[in-house]
C-alpha cells in the first residue's frame, strides 16, 4: 500500500507542476481570443469533464501502443512505448486533469479585463513583461485553486490510470486502483482505511478551494 501511495503522490505532483505550466498560455489565449476557434479549443479542453474515463483511457492506450502512429516515430529511435509505464500515467493524467487547470486560470484572466494590460502598454511595458508583472500576480489565487484541484483530481483517478497503467506494483499501481484490488480480495478493513483517507483528503482539498474563492471574492490581500 505504501508503494501505491508514493506512486500516487509522485504522479499528482508531476501532473500539477506540468499542468500549471502548460495551462497558463492556453488559458490566456482562450481568455483573450475571439472567434469560433476559441469555442472549439475550449470544448476540446473541457472534454475530459464529460467523457467517461475508460473511454479516454482506451484511446490513450491505443495511442501509446508500440505500433501506433503516435509512437512509431519514437519506436524507430529506440524509445519505449508509453503504455503500462509511469511516464504514460503522467501524460494521461495531464490530459485528464487539463480542464481543472485551464478553467480557473481562464476565469481569472477574463475577470481582470483589458484595462490592466492596456495600462501596462501605455507605460511601455512589453506584452511578456506585463503578463508576468501584472496578469500572473492578479491571478495568483486562481493558480492556488487550480493546483489544489489538479492534485486532488489526479489522486482520485481510476479509469484512465487503470487502462493505460495496468496497475503494475511499484510502477503504475496507484491508490484508487489499490483500493479496488483490496475490495476484490475482501480486505475490507484495509479498504476502509484507504477510503477514509481519500475522503478526508478530498474534503480538505475542497475546503482549501472554497477558502481561496471566498477570500478572492472579498478582495482579501
Amino acid at each position: 500500500m505504501t508503494e501505491a501511495i508514493w506512486t500516487t503522490l509522485k504522479l499528482a505532483t508531476l501532473t500539477t507542476v506540468l499542468l500549471l505550466a502548460l495551462a497558463t498560455p492556453l488559458a490566456w489565449r482562450l481568455a483573450r481570443g475571439k472567434g469560433l476557434w476559441r469555442d472549439v479549443v475550449g470544448a476540446l479542453v473541457a472534454l475530459p469533464l464529460v467523457l467517461p474515463p475508460t473511454v479516454l483511457g482506451f484511446y490513450l492506450l491505443l495511442a501509446f501502443a508500440p505500433g501506433s502512429p503516435l509512437m512509431a516515430p519514437f519506436a524507430a529511435l529506440g524509445a519505449p512505448s508509453l503504455a503500462f509505464t509511469f511516464e504514460g500515467l503522467v501524460v494521461g493524467s495531464v490530459i485528464y486533469s487539463l480542464p481543472f487547470a485551464v478553467q480557473p486560470l481562464r476565469n481569472a484572466f477574463e475577470a481582470m479585463g483589458d484595462a490592466p494590460m492596456e495600462a501596462a502598454a501605455m507605460s511601455r511595458a512589453g506584452p511578456l513583461d506585463a503578463f508576468f508583472t501584472i496578469a500572473l500576480p492578479m491571478a495568483r489565487r486562481s493558480y492556488l485553486s487550480a493546483a489544489v484541484l489538479v492534485f486532488a483530481h489526479t489522486v482520485g483517478e481510476f479509469g484512465v490510470v487503470l487502462m493505460i497503467g495496468g496497475a503494475i506494483p511499484g510502477k503504475t499501481d496507484v491508490v484508487s486502483v489499490k483500493m479496488y484490488e483490496l475490495v476484490e480480495s475482501s480486505r475490507t478493513a484495509e479498504a476502509h482505511m484507504l477510503a477514509a483517507g481519500l475522503v478526508l483528503f478530498s474534503f480538505a482539498a475542497l475546503l482549501c478551494v472554497y477558502v481561496f474563492d471566498r477570500r478572492a471574492a472579498k478582495g482579501f490581500r
